[in-house]
């Protein structure tokens, strides 16, 4: 399914990022966030695959002391920015669910159907 929603990310700094609540048009929550690494944008559910909780240690923090890795909260799983990928901790090998993004002239969309 196709819902793409148009988000601001040019308050998204380098190795820095932003996490959204945005509704579905059928009234469904999405929580997720937006990383950008190198001056590419990469969005994902905000849910860790081993305990489906949040990821973020304080509002829009999901990077690693080091910002090269996405971080969980609750139990230090990293995860590679560019694809989501469970590198260390309890989920290893698992990924963090992705979402297209495309930056158009309108601006950035994301689709948030599941």
């Amino acid at each position: 399914m196709n819902e793409w929603v148009l988000v601001e990310v040019d308050d998204i700094p380098e190795q820095g990022g932003k996490g959204l609540e945005l509704a579905t048009p059928g009234g469904e929550g999405r929580s997720i966030f937006i990383v950008r690494k190198e001056g590419k944008l990469y969005a994902y559910l905000n849910r860790c695959p081993h305990t489906g909780v949040g990821l973020e240690w304080m509002p829009n923090e999901f990077f690693d002391y080091d910002r090269n890795y996405i971080q969980c909260a609750m139990h230090g799983a990293l995860f590679a920015v560019e694809d989501g990928l469970c590198l260390r901790g309890p989920c290893i090998g698992q990924h963090l669910q992705p979402l297209a993004l495309e930056v158009r002239r309108e601006g950035c969309f994301v689709n948030i159907g599941a």
